[in-house]
């Protein structure tokens, strides 16, 4: 099951030809080791993203127990969606963004991690739901590595508008920032990137992606200003952020090998955030 191919043909995975296993590049699309190392069919069972939904699934959902372990007497339990909501303490010592942290406490990392923490558990079930429904399709329409880069950037983007948002207090009554004082978690700003990767998508190719992308971005921007807390800056940003480096990364050319290796920073990167903020912020939990 898990051994590795020495000899035969496989299926690039970037232009879908057949290359023989040993290929040192793929004659169509230019790929750089199409055959993997003779892990193509092991890397295949991981799904056309490669696997990048379950660690995100997984992921968040760790961070978001140990969020709530970590200050136990400060889990909320009020409305509907504050439901098992861990800390404003605890969500700060493990990456949230916003005003407050990136630009009071100088946490400019945490426009990375915050993407993979959550302030309740409708939240994150409502987050994981929607990772599940658009980031395979991202993937095959871009590829796996294109698609990690789009969901970094794009929540990064999403997060860096919502720690801005203190110097635009015109718009702040309409999109809810403005706050000097706010955090901001969630994977809602990456989930916004994805759709604005298929707007722009349908631009260049089939026309009704980007029309089910469109419709699917409206009904969840008109969702954030009916409910109260909801992030519509990083929404914005997310969405900004996800159409520019799309757009950048041109869907219409098969996917390069350094886009798997940018893919793997990105996660790399994202991973040092939250460490980066667990070990400079511990002293601010209870009892420490």
């Amino acid at each position: 099951m898990f051994g590795r191919q020495r000899a035969g043909s496989v299926v690039c995975p970037s232009c879908g030809r057949l290359v023989g296993v040993g290929d040192e590049v793929c004659l169509n699309c230019g790929w750089r080791n199409p055959g993997m190392w003779g892990f193509t069919a092991l890397f295949r069972r991981l799904g056309q993203d490669f696997g990048f939904v379950n660690l995100v699934i997984g992921g968040c959902a760790l961070l978001y127990v140990v969020t709530l372990i970590a200050d136990p007497s400060g889990i909320g339990m009020g409305g509907m969606f504050s439901i098992l909501s861990p800390s404003r303490a605890s969500l700060v010592v493990f990456g949230a963004a916003g005003s407050g942290p990136v630009l009071l406490a100088g946490r400019w990392w945490t426009v990375l991690s915050a993407g993979w923490l959550h302030g309740g558990l409708l939240h994150i079930l409502f987050n994981v739901l929607w990772i599940r429904q658009l980031a395979p399709g991202v993937a095959e329409l871009y590829g796996a590595g294109r698609m990690v880069i789009i969901y970094t950037v794009a929540s990064a983007v999403g997060f860096a508008f919502s720690s801005l948002s203190v110097f635009v207090p015109i718009l702040g009554r309409l999109l809810g920032g403005g706050n000097p004082q706010s955090i901001s978690v969630g994977a809602s700003a990456a989930i916004f990137g994805l759709l604005g990767a298929m707007v722009h998508y349908g631009r260049r190719g089939p026309s009704s992606i980007g029309r089910q992308a469109w419709m699917w971005a409206a009904i969840l921007f008109v969702f954030g200003f009916v409910m109260q807390g909801v992030d519509n800056w990083a929404h914005l940003g997310g969405f900004l952020g996800g159409w520019a480096i799309s757009s950048w990364l041109n869907p219409l050319r098969p996917e390069r090998v350094d886009h798997v290796f940018a893919a793997v920073a990105c996660l790399v990167l994202t991973a040092a955030s939250i460490v980066v903020s667990v070990v400079t912020g511990m002293s601010l939990l209870p009892g420490h």
